[in-house]
């Protein structure tokens, strides 16, 4: 056998893998939502550093492939060694199995995990030991199980890296590592949006026949197993190219710095990017980012907020006004982009209440999320603080007892809570929610008369407002105001509702469907509330929690973060501010509304204030961006910041005010002052939270 047969099972598993990753980028490319041209100078990039990324990735990942083979042996069986192994094996399983060992430790499954695999290892032994006959056999069938393994992983893995690409954009992110853990959201999303018995029987199809061919190519290596030496030579040079490969990984990821982002998706290696995004889903601000001296940070914060003194925010709110202690419904919509509303240009009358209800409210024009994930936008309306680095406040470990909206309205004497149509399980929002003082109301508060119609999310939109009414109205007869925040389900995919609703039928799982749904349930919740005898003394505030898609050009592009905002008041005549404004200054105007008198920590303002300066906030997981005077400034890890230049990119059947495209160019001469303003916002909201001065 010659050494090139040796590798074999590598170098055919190698381009199989390859080939998977090249025929993914080539899709990718040609996907609508990759909304960018490359040039030759970037498809070679694309391609050829991809590769490099792919084989050193490959190497990493057939680490268990070389254990598994470099241990094939017939010498092990002979005696004595064979029945001293066999003993050790079954001492091993004993230990395992005696709820004392180390693996019990860690608790959870791991214990089960490690018992079940030193178990099979022990049967499979024992059987190789004492049916010799079998050997060749089971041998064989082993080897092209671990095969079909491999081969079945590595299209999983493409497949995934296209559902997510569909969705997200981009290759997998912080969101994928968040997916591992609610798998039973995740996996009910899959099942109910995409037609998995024929899109896995396809898998399972592909994998077997192309196993077929690799292993066809590759039994040499269990029909002439290596001797010792030869294994020795073949870990020389997977240890060798193993070691090449964890520094290669990362010096090749420097390389992904072009200023199309979509470029620098494509050209990544998938699994690289979700171990990137496991290691980062904490990120020390004051580590990774370009910082201040403390009192220079809170020195330049002063001049935003010219009554705080010290490092903290604190500061008086007061009001010439008696105050109103009007009701106050929260509806965060999942997933509204600002283009699905006409006003925005779109022309598919898929928000006609919305629409009709936005030119009867006050209307924010001119709004941005602070992030891409329903998390962030409950954040913002919640803390009304900027988007910090790493996960969301809502899914950290310290997130009781903030200062925030409720806390406000408790003050003043409100009911206060928290409406989900789902698990408010699900991303941690039952843990935040209630212990900053919110009752909960989701699915499992729901009666099984109460539910018409739910999927994996929950129930449907209709079914929680009916739900919000019924509550409301017990509340009413308390003689108390009540602040009620609902987060609506139903505009996701699968994009699933009931039939017979509006003119897209509910089981085709159409985004315009979703959208139009969400808009047809909320017309019903006010037709609904416009009979209750608390309505005329409510006030509605609707928002988006993020828009449908973060995909773009650019880091933060901004027509991915815009979205619509009005504060409904019956019976008062109709405004429009067309402000700059963000996400987190949507509460704290509506505290101005009212008249509220309180002591402040937010970072959000009441935008109606002569003195508030235009400015807001976008971010992902890890790039924090601050909007002001026509300038995007964005601190990113590794202490980086980029400046980029707006300039608005007109559509003549939009009008100003509503507006979303902008060019970004990016700025070579970086305005210093922009620079230490984003820094200040950013790095005290992150001090506040890390010195637990964020409390209520």
């Amino acid at each position: 056998m010659t050494f090139c047969k040796k590798l074999s099972p590598f170098y055919n598993l190698a381009i199989f893998y390859f080939s998977i990753s090249f025929i993914l980028r080539i899709v990718l490319i040609f996907h609508p939502i990759t909304q960018s041209s490359f040039s030759i100078v970037e498809s070679i990039k694309i391609f050829s550093l991809g590769l490099f990324s792919d084989f050193f990735v490959f190497i990493i990942a057939s680490f268990f492939l070389w254990l598994y083979l470099i241990f094939l042996s017939e010498s092990k069986y002979t005696a004595p060694y064979g029945y001293v192994i066999l003993g050790f094996f079954v001492l091993l399983l004993l230990y395992a199995a005696s709820g004392k060992s180390v693996f019990d430790e860690y608790g959870g499954a791991l214990p089960k995990i490690v018992l079940i695999f030193i178990g099979l290892k022990t049967i499979l032994f024992a059987v190789f030991l004492f049916f010799p006959k079998w050997r060749i056999q089971l041998r064989f069938w082993l080897f092209s199980f671990v095969i079909f393994l491999y081969v079945l992983l590595i299209l999983q893995n493409g497949l995934s890296e296209y559902f997510f690409w569909n969705e997200f954009g981009v290759k997998y992110n912080f969101i994928a590592v968040n997916y591992l853990i609610y798998t039973n959201e995740v996996i009910g999303n899959i099942l109910q949006s995409y037609p998995v018995i024929p899109i896995f029987s396809a898998l399972f199809l592909i994998s077997g026949i192309a196993s077929y061919f690799i292993i066809k190519n590759s039994k040499v290596y269990i029909n002439e197993i290596p001797s010792f030496v030869e294994k020795i030579k073949i870990s020389a040079v997977y240890i060798c190219l193993f070691i090449v490969s964890f520094l290669a990984i990362p010096t090749l990821a420097k390389t992904e710095n072009s200023k199309n982002v979509f470029v620098n998706e494509l050209q990544s290696n998938g699994l690289y990017k979700f171990y990137l995004a496991f290691q980062n889903n904490k990120l020390d601000y004051f580590k990774f980012y370009k910082t201040l001296s403390a009192q220079e940070a809170f020195t330049i914060l002063q001049k935003q907020f010219p009554n705080i003194s010290g490092e903290n925010t604190i500061q008086k709110i007061s009001s010439d006004s008696l105050e109103s202690r009007k009701n106050v419904v929260l509806i965060t919509i999942e997933s509204l982009s600002a283009d699905f509303m006409k006003t925005y240009g779109n022309q598919e009358n898929i928000t006609p209440f919305l629409d009709s209800l936005s030119q009867k409210s006050l209307l924010f024009t001119n709004l941005y999320a602070a992030g891409n994930r329903t998390v962030r936008g409950l954040e913002a309306v919640t803390l009304c603080l900027p988007p910090t680095a790493g996960e969301s406040v809502v899914k950290r470990e310290d997130n009781k007892n903030k200062f925030c909206t409720g806390a406000i309205f408790k003050q003043k004497g409100y009911n206060v809570k928290f409406m989900y149509g789902g698990d408010a399980f699900f991303d941690n929002m039952q843990d935040f929610y209630s212990g900053n003082g919110y009752e909960i109301i989701d699915k499992s508060s729901f009666s099984p008369e109460e539910i018409t119609f739910s999927n994996v999310w929950g129930v449907c939109d209709e079914d929680m407002y009916n739900k919000a009414i019924k509550v409301m109205n017990g509340e009413a007869k308390q003689k108390k105001p009540f602040f009620n925040h609902i987060m609506t389900v139903s505009n996701h995919r699968p994009f699933t509702y009931p039939n017979n609703k509006i003119d897209i039928p509910g089981d085709i799982k159409s985004r315009d469907g979703g959208v139009k749904y969400t808009d047809y349930a909320l017309k019903k919740f006010f037709n609904m509330a416009q009979k209750q005898p608390w309505f005329n003394t409510t006030i509605f505030v609707i928002v988006a929690d993020h828009c449908a898609s973060s995909a773009g050009k650019t880091e933060l592009p901004l027509d991915k973060y815009r979205i619509p905002a009005f504060i409904y008041i019956p019976n008062e005549k109709p405004e429009k501010c067309n402000k700059l404004m963000s996400q987190i200054d949507l509460m704290p105007t509506l505290f101005g509304l009212l008249h509220f008198d309180y002591r402040s920590k937010f970072f959000g303002q009441d935008v109606l204030k002569p003195s508030y300066k235009p400015r807001a906030f976008i971010a992902t997981y890890q790039d924090l961006g601050l909007i002001k005077d026509n300038v995007l400034t964005v601190l990113s890890p590794k202490k980086e910041v980029k400046q980029f230049q707006l300039k608005l990119d007109s559509k003549e059947s939009v009008a100003s005010d509503f507006q979303i495209d902008y060019d970004q160019t990016l700025l070579k001469k970086q305005k210093m002052n922009l620079v230490n303003e984003t820094i200040s916002y950013y790095q005290s909201a992150s001090f506040l939270l890390k010195e637990k001065k964020y409390q209520k």
